[in-house]
């Protein structure tokens, strides 16, 4: 059920709503009045105030989105401390393992990538900085779960790729009882949950508070990922998370 935007805000909503279709990839007039339900009339003059002032451009491929968006999502970015006192860290290891480096947050019912550094073998993933995937599908998603084991039947049936009545009993136990695993060591694993082929390993980053504030993960194509090596790597990113929590003022008990 969609909530219905605060009186007096329906204009913002209407604009927000535009720039989310353009995001979600609307490049036409008409691709937007049909994502978003507005008036062909009412789409087109909010177009045209985004254009104005830089949220959006107008150009041979159609709309996209403008430079202030971007200027607001560097500030946005670099206005959270997790980022910027987990990059030397996920940059050594990187160095270190030649693999894929992520970090993350949680969005929501979704995890928010804030940072990747691509490996140097095996093949490019489809993660990117900005982008979305569904919390019980990744191993930064399952990190970040880590401490809500409440929430675990109920992101899972959500997140699945069939309707949640047709979640089968056994699939649903079969990861609870990895996450229950995963709880007690500290540390998630995605075995080609997300992606065919690519496995991760990910650890939750905790605040002064000592709740989970970020993960971060290793990932590489299976051919560099066995279980042995999974293994091995539940140590090395650890101590990285462990790292990143230490700056974020986190003293482990």
């Amino acid at each position: 059920m969609v909530t219905p935007a605060p009186p007096g805000t329906q204009t913002l909503a209407r604009g927000l709503a535009v720039v989310r279709a353009v995001a979600d990839g609307a490049t036409d007039l008409r691709t937007l009045v049909e994502r978003t339900g507005l008036g062909r009339s009412t789409a087109h003059r909010l177009v045209q105030l985004l254009v104005r002032e830089s949220y959006l451009r107008s150009g041979r491929d159609g709309y996209t989105l403008g430079p202030t968006l971007i200027e607001l999502g560097f500030q946005a970015l670099h206005g959270n401390p997790l980022p910027v006192v987990a990059r030397p860290v996920l940059e050594e290891l990187s160095a270190q393992l030649s693999d894929t480096v992520h970090l993350a947050v949680r969005d929501g019912a979704s995890v928010l990538y804030l940072d990747k550094l691509p490996g140097s073998r095996g093949a490019e993933m489809r993660s990117r900085i900005g982008h979305r995937m569904p919390l019980t599908r990744t191993g930064v998603g399952m990190a970040l779960l880590l401490d809500s084991p409440h929430e675990w039947p109920e992101r899972y049936r959500a997140d699945a790729p069939v309707a949640a009545d047709r979640v089968r009993p056994e699939d649903l136990e079969g990861f609870l009882t990895r996450m229950r695993e995963y709880a007690a060591s500290g540390v998630a694993m995605d075995l080609e949950d997300n992606e065919p082929g690519i496995r991760c390993v990910a650890v939750p980053v905790r605040d002064a508070a000592g709740a989970i504030a970020g993960a971060i993960s290793v990932a590489a194509t299976r051919p560099y990922m066995p279980a042995a090596r999974m293994r091995g790597l539940a140590g090395v990113v650890g101590r990285a998370a462990q790292r990143i929590s230490a700056g974020l003022g986190h003293r482990a008990g």
